[in-house]
């Protein structure tokens, strides 16, 4: 038996810079609290499909969505092809209704189906949907009401090496993050859980370049010898979501590893971190000096370690 369920939210955003938001998938593990990695299938014009990983209900769940969008229309339609139990079926549809002075109403609507159509088990359901839809709605508002441009406060960064390793040995380095506090000089401490499906939770102790400490906290997910994403559940002060990920490609002189970081920067935040008349640039330049930074010093060490 099918259930629907309906969340809302007026916001005084413009319904064009809502859409757009909700319409990009790779920057959700950023800007949704739920979202933790999303990978592009197939990507055109008005149709996608993606797999994500999210917290449902306190666990990390993945699936395949399709979703068709409508950018003339305002509306984004969405088709789980392959759910995780005890999701049966999921489909739905964002919908961003302008309204009388330029603010916006945006409708998420889902219907589903549950596995054995268990009365526990449609609590279930709803409950991760009572939780992630209002977060998710809030979020989108937030990003998009605030007196700037989005991608001055969302916006994202590689750094790029050639290691004299293989790619297995270089993600191997990064997998075993507990292993950090003895290998990295910017590491304190690591607590490192990984459960049964290979999604880890990192919880680390951090120095950046300038000698600030910061205590972080990620869900990890990790494809064997080629990625590993993550999502920064307990992020710095200074942003309101950091999401990324390392790739690693085998070539004949050793591996090629990518480290992706998207950062979301909370603008409230700047002075009380970077110091009275801190701007935006200011903390973009920060970032990406601070995160590449690290970044880049893993990967040395991942090559004086693994080769």
């Amino acid at each position: 038996m099918a259930r629907a369920t309906r969340h809302g939210l007026v916001s005084s955003a413009p319904a064009r810079a809502l859409y757009e938001l909700a319409a990009d998938v790779s920057r959700w593990p950023a800007l949704f609290a739920p979202s933790v990695h999303a990978h592009y299938l197939e990507l055109g014009d008005r149709t996608e499909r993606f797999r994500l990983w999210a917290s449902v209900n306190g666990e990390v769940k993945t699936w395949v969505s399709r979703r068709e969008l409508d950018p003339d229309g305002l509306r984004i339609r969405f088709r789980q092809e392959v759910s995780a139990a005890p999701i049966a079926s999921m489909s739905g549809e964002w919908i961003f209704v302008p309204l009388p002075g330029g603010g916006t109403e945006i409708v998420l609507l889902h219907e589903f189906t549950a596995v054995g159509d268990d009365p526990a088990t449609v609590d279930w359901i709803n409950s991760a949907l009572d939780r992630n839809s209002p977060v998710e709605l809030a979020a989108l508002a937030r990003v998009a009401e605030l007196a700037t441009d989005v991608e001055d406060v969302l916006f994202s960064f590689t750094d790029t090496a050639t290691l004299a390793c293989s790619a297995e040995q270089a993600y191997a380095f990064i997998h075993r993050a507990d292993h950090w506090p003895d290998l990295l000089p910017h590491v304190r401490r690591v607590d490192l859980r990984t459960d049964s499906a290979g999604v880890q939770d990192l919880e680390m102790d951090t120095l950046t370049a300038d000698g600030s400490a910061h205590t972080t906290r990620s869900v990890r997910v990790c494809v064997p010898g080629e990625l590993i994403a993550y999502k920064q559940v307990v992020p710095p002060r200074l942003l309101l979501g950091h999401s990324g990920r390392w790739e690693f490609t085998g070539t004949a002189d050793g591996a090629v590893v990518t480290a992706e970081h998207t950062v979301l920067i909370d603008p409230e935040a700047v002075e009380a971190q970077l110091g009275a008349g801190a701007t935006l640039a200011d903390a973009r330049r920060f970032l990406r000096t601070a995160l590449g930074g690290n970044s880049r010093t893993t990967l040395e060490y991942a090559q004086k370690h693994a080769g």
